[in-house]
């Protein structure tokens, strides 16, 4: 296993930007790693518009690529969670797999150790805040995206700290002087719903002055969906088990309280008004997609498109034509070429908010087969794997007749499928799921493609994992550059993609940090949520909100459809539809980031996490490698199972310094 490191960050200025950075005699102390430096020189930072800017761009640039979630990952992630697993050296920088098995500590938490990395980022934000008037040359409507700008970007790094670390210590606009002494720097914590309040409202007041779209060479600049979508995403946590009183949020946190003021940091009282805050919040961002400006992705179907299965009479929309229905689009292409580089990335209608992203690309060879200079370890669980729908919407335990469910024997015949090709002599396990399944998984077996590389032996190549197979445990020549489990993630692979012989290339990726599927999924998770009736202000309008089974169909259903399953009917109580929405997510955002927060809102980490991670049976020849057993490693006993891990610690030398900072329950301090 070879380590690499986060080639660059993906910064969000666009060209025009870059340019200025290199001509401006400022390049100098724009340096976006000491903060306390680039003070010296602030005075002409400020003195001239295009500085200003170059200094908000260089603050953005700040942030961690979020689609590097597996080496040097800055948050747990994936392999955090009951989706992913590996037998990589956590030495090697795989930390959300220490974090899981207990290598994670308030002292020791590796490239995790991101608060002081946001409050460098709000730091400057502040500075921007309080100096922006000092530009004379600065225009009116310069003046206002410069504020809007660095107010969302300050908001999102609070963010970060919200979902990873819990409440923040909120600084408003406040700049501490380097040389301030120690009481200067001490202050609380705010309280779960301070924070909460107090980002959406920096959000709201951004929104009022960012673009409804930007141009391509802008691509993954904040836009006012971009904090529109964070807002949502953060009423939908906000609303959830964890941190909306009840029995979860008491047996979490309870006893958490701040020592200044001995105010509970996480309230305990239900109140179920938030879910319809957070139905309101996604409502908006609908509306704004109804208009044209976001919609699911899809691709028109072609010959190569199957047919739709037969007999399907759960949901009677399924065969009208797509969006009302899944016919006339390509179910696999829909949801594939959004993810592996085919679909031009820029004018992706799903992208709430995206960028591009180099951490993707490169992690991309810790799935390629080792004997095509891959890495060969990314697993997925078996947990994963059966999560997956037949292909006529059936689960694997209620499979039909027609397109049965089995776990013995093999296919006897190739099928080739909008582009895909799944070959004869494949476990029955893996014939007869639903398009996402091959988009996503590599199992033993699978066709890799590899079609960029020229080199016998490197592309069309049938890739195997039991134990004497060339990628398989016994077969690879470092030890631990195998599948632990027997299954790759292939989402973010394209055909074309090879790491291996001449001419391999890898197609331009980017990582989808809020897409629309999420905003319509969280619409339909809080109005399930509801018992009641609950009118909401948006935007100067009153609106109201309550269980409706009908808005929560179509806002559930297209993505089933887009899937090419069908959707619900309508007749699904709350809990029944509530265990679906968990389920559809796990699918639909998988390895996407969402996962390890959503099992800790919902209030059901410890059950999950609990559960043993499960796969094939590598250790065996090909005659007993399809049986679903429990990997021989002592990393699967080492994980832990505990509270704590709701969040993560703050930094241990943090909360020694100062007196008034709390740290999370269970860690040390």
């Amino acid at each position: 296993m070879k380590v690499f490191g986060l080639l660059y960050r993906k910064v969000w200025f666009p060209i025009i930007l870059v340019s200025i950075l290199l001509v401006s005699s400022c390049k100098d102390f724009l340096s976006v790693d000491d903060y306390f430096s680039d003070e010296l020189k602030l005075d002409s930072v400020f003195a001239e518009t295009r500085y200003v800017k170059a200094y908000l761009w260089g603050t953005a640039g700040m942030f961690p690529d979020e689609g590097n979630l597996q080496n040097n990952s800055h948050t747990p992630g994936p392999f955090a969670t009951d989706e992913a697993f590996t037998a990589f050296l956590t030495t090697h920088g795989y930390n959300g797999m220490r974090f899981a098995i207990g290598e994670i500590n308030a002292s020791s938490l590796y490239s995790l150790n991101t608060w002081g990395l946001y409050y460098r980022i709000i730091r400057k934000c502040n500075t921007i805040l309080t100096r922006i008037d000092e530009a004379k040359d600065m225009t009116t409507k310069d003046r206002f995206d410069i504020l809007a700008n660095a107010r969302f970007i300050r908001a999102y790094a609070y963010y970060n700290i919200l979902v990873d670390f819990g409440p923040p210590i909120l600084l408003e606009d406040e700049i501490i002087e380097s040389n301030a002494t120690l009481d200067a720097y001490d202050r609380p914590r705010s309280t779960y719903d301070e924070a909460v309040e107090y980002i959406c409202k920096e959000l709201e007041e951004a929104s009022v002055f960012l673009p409804n779209s930007v141009s391509l060479v802008e691509f993954g600049l904040p836009t006012k969906g971009a904090a529109y979508g964070l807002i949502t995403r953060i009423r939908l946590l906000h609303a959830s088990p964890l941190y909306n009183g009840g029995e979860v949020a008491r047996a979490y946190f309870g006893n958490w309280r701040r020592s200044t003021d001995n105010k509970q940091y996480v309230s305990q009282v239900y109140d179920e008004r938030r879910w319809a805050l957070a139905a309101a919040a996604a409502k908006r961002l609908i509306d704004l997609g109804e208009t044209g400006l976001y919609r699911l992705h899809t691709v028109p179907a072609d010959g190569e498109t199957p047919a739709l299965p037969q007999g399907v009479t759960s949901d009677p929309d399924y065969y009208e034509q797509w969006p009302l229905g899944a016919n006339g689009i390509d179910p696999y292409r829909s949801y594939s070429e959004m993810f592996n580089g085919e679909a031009v990335i820029p004018v992706n209608p799903e992208y709430v908010w995206a960028r591009r992203s180099n951490g993707i690309v490169e992690s991309t060879r810790m799935s390629f087969p080792q004997k095509v200079d891959g890495w060969n370890g990314t697993s997925l669980t078996q947990k994963v794997i059966d999560n997956y729908l037949m292909i006529d919407g059936r689960e694997i335990n209620n499979s039909s007749a027609a397109y049965p469910y089995q776990e013995s024997g093999f296919t006897n015949e190739v099928k080739v499928f909008s582009g895909y090709r799944l070959n004869a002599n494949v476990s029955n396990m893996y014939r007869n799921r639903e398009p996402r399944f091959y988009a996503s998984v590599g199992f033993s077996g699978c066709f890799w493609p590899m079609s960029s590389s020229t080199s016998s032996g490197y592309y069309n190549q049938t890739i195997e994992y039991y134990f004497d197979s060339p990628n398989g445990k016994g077969g690879v020549s470092t030890p631990t550059d195998f599948p632990i489990t027997g299954y790759v993630i292939k989402k973010f692979i394209h055909p074309t993609d090879a790491w291996g012989g001449t001419n391999a290339r890898r197609m331009e990726k980017a990582f989808p940090i809020i897409r629309y599927s999420e905003i319509l999924l969280s619409y339909a998770e809080a109005l399930n949520n509801l018992t009641g009736s609950h009118t909401i202000e948006v935007d100067g309008q009153q609106q109201t909100f309550s269980r409706d089974m009908a808005q929560i169909r179509k806002a559930f259903n297209p993505i089933r459809y887009r899937a090419g399953l069908p959707g619900i009917n309508g007749n699904e109580d709350a809990k029944s539809f509530q265990n679906i929405i968990e389920k559809e997510r796990m699918t639909e955002f998988l390895f996407e980031n969402r996962r390890y927060y959503d099992v800790r809102r919902w209030g059901i980490m410890e059950q999950v996490e609990s559960e043993p991670i499960r796969g094939m049976n590598v250790e065996g020849s090909k005659e007993v490698f399809f049986n679903k057993v429990i990997p021989n490693t002592s990393r699967i006993g080492a994980r832990i199972v505990s509270k704590k891990l709701a969040l993560l610690p703050l930094p241990l030398k943090e909360v020694r310094i100062l007196p008034s900072l709390d740290q999370n329950p269970g860690w040390e301090d």
